[in-house]
């Protein structure tokens, strides 16, 4: 077997995961927190029961009448929703799907899935890792990390896993296979810990007919590179909460292209209404969105594929309700169907921090190719030598959540719930 087929799994290297957020029902995330809040409202004042129970879209796993706990960390009520009528859950930023930073109802009640262990580990030490299922002929990241909780959302249908870096809240327990870092250190000479891992496999993790692989130098100079490598990447992903940027600091403020290649409006987008008319013009490196036009947009921003759609194209379709891959329409005189009907400033800034990232992403993409080349044409750690140190497969313990027993969390109707 060559070193290329024998790479380790990134589900052997961190091996407890979490599958996507199943929100049961669209209203509870939007682009923007005051469209939760006007849902919200709509919902808490509807006329009766009966109009009620229509706008909430009671499912198997949650209606009026469930009885649900907090979501950890969330300070939200937890009477029954068919007498609910409180102020709007505080709505959370998540990321929904690769790229899109949208907004959430952290409500227990209103989600049928929300996996409550990811909440109990969030925090500003936490990273997580989303592995995307493998869609034939499309190319694109086989992982995207997040500082922000994600949901783990496949725009085309391609279910992953959610994989958290560490363990308990504080940075405590990494997420790794027992012993895979002290071996991984005496294979290189060095100390590798939790972070430099999550730098490498950013940067070298690929689809493979096995999964998501992430091959293991031993060498240690192209590790460094890697590592270096990947904390560029990290730094682009996370909007500069995590990683290095381009100076090799730390918390350097946020993304941006260099002076003169950097993404403005050119001309203003409509005043009223959401633009309908989006298309791009390689010619010119411009996004138009009706008479808007912002450039430059180079072609790497345009093109970025991640989960199998273009992640541009499909960011625009959750705002304006045009069509692409991966949105839906939402039924007229749903909580759904309550949006924005002009375009806020605030989606203007989003939009050109997403060109900026995604364009970064892309010109590092060559030194990724380059990086898996030379660790296939090099010393490994492969998944034999992981297997023969007992390190593969890991212990059961190892892919099941950790017990956080450091807070309350409130159950259904007030009460404590035990943990």
């Amino acid at each position: 077997m060559t070193a290329k087929q024998d790479a380790p799994r990134l589900s052997d290297l961190m091996p407890w995961s979490v599958a996507p957020l199943r929100l049961g029902r669209s209203w509870v995330l939007a682009p923007d927190p005051a469209t939760l809040r006007a849902r919200w409202a709509a919902l808490v004042k509807a006329e009766d029961a009966a109009a009620r129970e229509r706008l909430f879209r009671p499912s198997r796993a949650r209606t009026l009448h469930s009885a649900v706990g907090q979501l950890p960390g969330q300070a939200t009520a937890t009477e029954r929703l068919y007498r609910a009528d409180g102020p709007c859950p505080e709505p959370v930023r998540v990321v929904h799907g690769p790229f899109d930073q949208q907004w959430l109802l952290p409500d227990h009640r209103l989600i049928d899935g929300a996996r409550p262990e990811l909440w109990r580990v969030a925090d500003e030490r936490q990273l997580f890792v989303v592995e995307w299922g493998h869609v034939p002929q499309a190319p694109g990241p086989a992982v995207v990390c997040s500082a922000l909780l994600p949901d783990g959302r496949s725009p085309a249908g391609r279910p992953g896993r959610i994989r958290p870096l560490y363990r308990r809240p504080g940075g405590q327990e990494p997420n790794l296979a027992p012993g895979l870092l002290a071996l991984l250190g005496r294979r290189l000479d060095r100390p590798a810990g939790p972070a430099d891992l999550l730098a490498w496999l950013t940067a070298s993790a690929h689809h493979s007919p096995d999964g998501c692989t992430v091959p293991l130098t031993a060498d240690p100079e192209l590790w460094d590179r890697g590592v270096a490598l990947g904390e560029r990447l990290l730094w682009f992903a996370t909007r500069g909460a995590h990683g290095r940027g381009p100076d090799g600091g730390h918390g350097a403020g946020r993304p941006r292209m260099p002076g003169g290649r950097r993404p403005y409006v050119r001309s203003a987008l409509p005043a009223r209404g959401l633009p309908q008319d989006v298309a791009y013009d390689p010619e010119e490196e411009a996004l138009l969105l009706d008479d808007g036009r912002i450039s430059p947009v180079p072609p790497g921003a345009w093109d970025f594929l991640a989960g199998g759609v273009r992640v541009l194209e499909t960011w625009l379709a959750e705002r304006t309700g045009t069509a692409a891959a991966g949105t839906e329409v939402p039924e007229a005189g749903s909580l759904a169907a309550l949006r924005p009907t002009d375009w806020p400033q605030e989606w203007t800034s989003e939009l050109l921090e997403l060109i900026t990232v995604l364009a970064l992403l892309s010109e590092l993409q060559p030194q990724c190719e380059k990086l898996r080349r030379n660790t296939e044409d090099g010393p490994q750690l492969t998944a034999g030598e992981l297997r023969a140190a007992g390190i593969v497969p890991a212990p059961v313990s190892a892919h099941r959540p950790a017990s956080v027993l450091d807070h309350h969390e409130e159950g259904p109707e007030g009460q404590f719930a035990l943990l």
